[in-house]
Order: structure tokens, then sequence, then C-alpha cells
């Protein structure tokens, strides 16, 4: 087929502000959304066969699977103010209030079970009746903890010099012990930062702790999807994009982009080269390297420099219950946390479980086989109920680049929004929202991205100023 050159559509008004997003994850449906809020045209660019980047679903027989847990907090502005975009809000509801069920495989009978909750009172006195009574602590690990915790509130996350110091260095200065690392800091670092203490940012650590725990009394109050997250983030989000307008494309993979001498842009895809006022480049760091045109970035090279870090999800198909709360976090064993998804999969008869297990390294590229051995038993240890019950089903998903790996240094290699070439933007998880690579970083850096394009072009902004207040 021979090569076409399109502008992006501007029927609407001869001077109507044009645009391509490239790349469909949450970071490129949010900048999307919020350019032609704004009056602007806009293409959208995936080439995948959907939209939701790494938080999407399959079909597996007759189940609708995640390819991985995840779960949100009342802090993250941004990615509520997503969810009430696409219509979704509904679907991935907030607890009433904090409470994790903590289980230790390896404690005695009558103490395997302790919980990390909130009351009502305000910080950090919300979180002191649960600490006096978690009994996966001594005294004495439980006292250093609500010290540590006060030090960690009065860190300036402002301050350059948190992002070099190591996480893990400054939890043992501050009297934590290896047991409190596990069974408190860890517990609630891995899943956020993707990383163990010892490996993780003190600055990135200490945002994740100040605003989850620290910020408010219903900050760290968690959410999750109870449908597949394809509904919310490839179906509504879908329908969301045509109603605003936005022109998108799947299976449409983006090979160069490049500035003309007139200052437009030209996106070329196989067979099609798009013109547009402005580019928002919203996929992974190490492919906006290989996209970015010469001079976008000083240091272009720093992309590569950001690490990666793998997420494991291990699914289990049971023949009964055998889990009565909706979730819980392990210790004392490999399993880290473990959600029932049976009514979001379709499931009709009997349970379905699926373990996140985060910072993988060492079991990413593991058999399934090898897997099925190490947490089948595992399970049996935490769940009484499991024991006896039939295994249907047993399969795992990878990420093996799930996140960007929140090592020490990270800081000054993730670049914001805007580059030295007008009109091109950067968005991503991996980009400088301050936040580790979650949801909320993503919509975060769409919503910066879209804001910079706007500013540029001349084009309103205010329906952005609730959320970047609120970001």
């Amino acid at each position: 087929m021979s090569e076409v050159t399109r502008p992006v559509d501007t029927t609407a008004r001869p001077d109507t502000a044009t645009a391509v997003v490239v790349g469909g994850g949450l970071a490129g449906i949010t900048a999307a959304l919020a350019l032609a809020d704004a009056g602007v045209r806009v293409t959208l660019l995936e080439g995948r066969p959907r939209l939701g980047g790494l938080a999407f679903s399959f079909q597996r027989g007759d189940l609708t699977v995640d390819n991985g847990q995840h779960v949100y907090l009342r802090c993250c502005t941004a990615y509520r103010w997503f969810l009430d975009r696409v219509d979704g809000a509904s679907l991935a509801p907030l607890q009433d209030r904090l409470d994790v069920p903590v289980l230790d495989a390896e404690a005695k009978p009558g103490r395997r079970l302790g919980r990390i909750g909130r009351t009502a009172l305000p910080v950090p006195l919300h979180l002191a009746k649960s600490l006096a009574t978690y009994p996966h602590l001594s005294l004495a690990e439980r006292a250093k903890v609500g010290r540590a915790a006060l030090a960690l509130k009065g860190l300036d996350l402002a301050d350059p010099a948190l992002d070099a110091q190591n996480f893990g260095s400054w939890l043992t200065a501050h009297g934590q012990s290896e047991r409190a690392v596990e069974a408190l800091w860890d517990l609630v670092g891995v899943a956020t930062l993707n990383a163990v203490a010892g490996d993780s940012s003190l600055g990135l650590a200490a945002m994740v702790f100040k605003t989850g725990l620290l910020s408010d009394p219903g900050a760290a109050d968690i959410g999750w999807a109870r449908v597949p997250l394809g509904e919310l983030h490839d179906t509504l989000a879908r329908k969301a994009l045509d109603t605003a307008g936005v022109r998108t494309e799947v299976r449409t993979r983006v090979t160069s982009i490049s500035q003309n001498e007139n200052g437009r842009w030209s996106v070329q895809v196989p067979g099609e080269t798009l013109d547009a006022d402005t580019v928002v480049l919203a996929v992974p760091h190490r492919e906006a390297h290989d996209l970015l045109p010469e001079g976008a970035l000083d240091a272009p090279e720093r992309l590569l420099e950001i690490g990666t870090a793998p997420i494991l999800n291990v699914h289990v198909i049971y023949d009964r219950t055998v889990l009565t709360r909706p979730f819980f976090a392990a210790l004392g064993s490999p399993v880290q946390w473990v959600f029932d998804r049976t009514e979001a999969s379709g499931l009709r008869e009997g349970q379905y479980l699926a373990l996140s297990q985060s910072a993988a390294q060492d079991e990413i590229d593991e058999p399934v086989s090898v897997l099925r051995e190490r947490y089948l038993p595992e399970l049996e240890r935490l769940l009484p109920g499991a024991r006896g019950a039939e295994v249907k089903d047993f399969f795992v998903t990878r990420e093996r680049t799930a996140t960007f790996a929140p090592t020490p240094g990270v800081g000054r290699l993730r670049p914001g929004a805007r580059t030295k070439a007008p009109g091109l933007y950067l968005a991503g998880a991996w980009t400088a929202t301050g936040w580790p690579a979650t949801m909320e970083s993503a919509v975060r850096s769409g919503v910066s991205a879209a804001g910079a394009a706007l500013g540029a072009l001349g084009r309103p902004r205010d329906h952005l100023f609730e959320v970047e207040e609120a970001a």
C-alpha cells in the first residue's frame, strides 16, 4: 500500500488545534481526554489490540482474567478523577475505612491474624489503635515503628537528597528491626514500590508513606475493581474517547515522529503519516527513547538508565470457597497479597484467587510447575479451607517490565512532561510525577502533558484545574 499523508481531522473548525497521542495506556487515554475536552482534535494510536496498557484483561475459556491485581488508594486523586471521567467509579469502590487482614503463616494459633486499619482520629492518632494491637510485632518494635513514622513525616519530599538515599538503610538507622521491615514497612512498600526497602529510593518511599498513611486519616483506604480491568480501561475508556470525539486506532504502531519546517509534527505509522500541531508520547521509557527526535532531551540516554522491575501473578481456581474475605496480605510465606476474583472473572462455581507477587526478580521466569509446587502448599498453610480442595486450574501471568525500578537515584533520570522540542510532550508513570510506577502516576503524567500542551496552544485548561490542584 502506498503511503499517504493525512492531517488529523479538523472538520469541526478550520482553526482547530490538532494532536496525536502515541500510546493507549492510562497516561495516553488521560492525555487524549484532557486535550479533547479543551476542543483539540485528537488521534490516539495504540500498538496493541486494546487500550489499558499494563492494566488489562483477557479471556481464558469462560473466565475474564486481569493480567494482575491492581488497587488504588483514596489519596490517588488523579486516578479517581479518571474513574469519574470514564463513568467507572461505581465499579471500583473504596473501602469505607482502611482494613488489611495480615496472616502470619508461622505464628502460633490464635495469633496468626493481625489487622492494619485506622480510626477517624486525626493523623497520626488514626493508626495508633491498629499499631498498639498489631500482633506481628513486639511491644518494643511497635514503639520504634511509631517513632520512625514521626521521623518519616518530618522529611521534606522536595529535598532532592532523599532520592539518592536507601530506604532500608534509613529504616535501620531509625531502629527498625528486620521483623518490623518484613511485617510492616515492606508489607506496604513492596506492593506500592515494587521493591524491598533496601532497593528503594528514600524519596519515593517517604512519598508513599507520608501521602498514604500520614497525610489524611482516610488517605490509605483501598479501592479495587469489582469488574475486569478491561471494562474500565478499555471498554469504558473507549466509550469516553468516542464521546469526546477522539479518533482511536489500535493495532497501529508508530515507527517515527519528526518535526516539520513549519513547526508541525509528522507521526508515521505503516502506510500513513499523520500531521498535527502537538504530539504526546505516552509509551514506556525505552520505547520513548527510540522515538524521540534528536535534541528533544538534553540527555536521552538517561532514559535507558531507568531500570525495570517485574511482577508475577499466580492464579488458582478451586472447586469450593477457601477464602471468606475479599483479600489479605501474608507474612512468613512467599505469598504476598491474595485477592478473591471469583465474581469479577465470571466464575460460577468454586473460587478464583489471584496472588500478586511484586519484586519477583527471582521467580519471574520459573516454570509453572515449579510455581505450582511452591504456592499451593503455601495457600494450604495460610487457608485451612484450601486443604482438601480440588485445584481446577493453575496458571500464571508475568509482567517482566511491570514498573520502573524505584532505586536510589532514579529521580534524576525521570524527565518532566515538556521536552526541548516545541509541541512534543512526554507522559507515562516513569516521568517525573513524584509517585512510584502506579496507575495514579500514569494518570498524573497524562494530565501534566495535556496541561503543558494546552498552555502552549493557548487553549483553555480550566477543566484540568480541579485534578491538577488535587494532584
